[in-house]
């Protein structure tokens, strides 16, 4: 059996990264079309390398949770059977022992406006910092923003186009191309799975549901799929 799981911001949530939508969190001190977009960019690079070095320190202070550990455990077992997908940024999926495919960029990534080189990100990163490929004071975090196309598209597609189960864990179902990997995978023939705090926003493309916080839901799942097989 081949699955395919797209993460995104409820997976990493127990490790005190906040999504888009909680209250007083990060996000929501920010105008998202001055910080998350190439114009903001362009307006305002201090303010937009800012905001992401906050969030690369957030990250760095936080620990992979036991959804995290439960992933890597189940594609440790099933091997390249276990196609994991992320929306997030963080690396908690990596420091878990997970190969995952960043659809979103990541905060650890550095890249450069002009030449499209990338490297290892610093901590902190400035408008000053210089790319290392041209001499070029353009280098800018390696983050999808809004407007721009994700990563890895095509690689995405032919794993969704040959999944025998697709799950989402932790998704809000509110940004494409993402929302519409359901879509793709039932198109496809697939079984589909939610497992989500709260019913996202495409949750009825979804056969079966789980609900509950992922650090519990996830294990449980995953012990529940070792074990059947």
């Amino acid at each position: 059996m081949k699955i395919v799981i797209l993460t995104g911001a409820g997976i990493s949530a127990a490790s005190g990264l906040g999504t888009f939508r909680d209250q007083g969190g990060l996000w929501t001190k920010y105008d998202l079309a001055e910080v998350a977009t190439p114009e903001g960019f362009v307006r305002d690079p201090a303010k937009v390398h800012d905001f992401y070095n906050a969030r690369r320190k957030n990250a760095s202070e936080a620990a992979p949770n036991a959804a995290h550990f439960a992933l890597a455990r189940l594609q440790a077992e099933f091997s390249d059977d276990v196609i994991i997908v992320t929306q997030n940024v963080d690396d908690l999926h990596e420091r878990a022992g997970t190969h995952v495919i960043h659809m979103h960029g990541s905060l650890a990534r550095a890249r450069c406006a002009d030449c499209h080189a990338g490297w290892d990100a610093p901590l902190e990163m400035s408008p000053s910092d210089i790319c290392p490929a041209c001499g070029e004071a353009s280098t800018r975090p390696d983050i999808v923003w809004f407007g721009e196309m994700p990563e890895h598209m095509d690689k995405i597609a032919q794993h969704l186009e040959t999944a025998d189960l697709f799950v989402a864990i932790g998704t809000s179902g509110q940004v494409y191309p993402a929302a519409g990997f359901v879509a793709e995978a039932t198109g496809a023939g697939a079984q589909t799975l939610e497992m989500n705090l709260e019913p996202s926003d495409v949750s009825g493309h979804f056969q079966d549901h789980i609900i509950g916080p992922s650090s519990r839901t996830v294990p449980d799942w995953v012990a529940s799929m070792i074990k059947s097989t």
